[in-house]
């Protein structure tokens, strides 16, 4: 079993990089929900701290990720920022776009964190760079499963996004958001074709817009 390594940070601050910070984001396939990221900054100065094992937030159980979660937001070689798009927001602006908000939200609260020491390189899990940023930046795909501070984002990401649809569930208890989080399950469409949608859900999503037609005065 592979677990993420300190390997990308350790090169960047071997070449004089010394906030370097790791980016994930969850939810950009749900049809309804926000779209969250998580920035984490491992410090070069507290590596040797580091006894933790991770995984990409998707290789976990929701037990497992909420038994990390607060180990990586306590601890003291970690600081970390979240930024999430609502989806209004992503109806507006597109899921690909508002998912750079998210990412660029994340890094703005990550900032605020770090004070006066400035984030001067981003490792982003995927493809996506960050445009009008004056930060240098690598994306490597599948980062979340080899690089540890994005695997670090990608577990409080998920954790912090599932607990924002836990607690949408109890506003909207007839479509499920906590068992299914807001993603195209079985369950979803049949609890969408029966009620239509409600305010969080993606109108914009085709399959959401398909089911609005049918039920217009549910509409936002």
């Amino acid at each position: 079993m592979k677990y993420s390594t300190l390997n990308e940070e350790k090169k960047l601050w071997e070449k004089g990089f010394r906030a370097v910070v790791g980016i994930d984001e969850v939810g950009r396939g749900p049809l309804a929900g926000p779209v969250v990221a998580c920035a984490v900054c491992a410090k070069p100065g507290l590596a040797q701290l580091f006894k933790i094992k991770l995984r990409d937030s998707k290789q976990l159980t929701p037990k497992q990720r909420e038994k990390l979660c607060p180990i990586l937001t306590t601890h003291p070689a970690i600081e970390w920022g979240i930024g999430s798009v609502s989806p209004k927001l992503i109806d507006k602006i597109n899921i690909y776009q508002a998912t750079k908000l998210a990412m660029k939200k994340a890094v703005q609260d990550l900032q605020r964190k770090l004070k006066k020491n400035s984030i001067d390189f981003l490792i982003i899990d995927g493809t996506m760079t960050l445009e009008k940023i004056q930060i240098s930046q690598k994306a490597i795909v599948k980062g979340d499963e080899k690089v540890f501070s994005c695997a670090a984002a990608s577990i409080i990401a998920k954790v912090t996004r599932d607990r924002i649809m836990l607690r949408y569930h109890k506003k909207y208890p007839q479509y499920g958001f906590n068992k299914h989080k807001g993603y195209g399950t079985k369950l979803h469409f049949k609890m969408l074709k029966k009620h239509g949608s409600c305010p969080i859900h993606r109108h914009s999503f085709a399959p959401v817009r398909a089911s609005s037609l049918r039920f217009p005065q549910i509409m936002l």
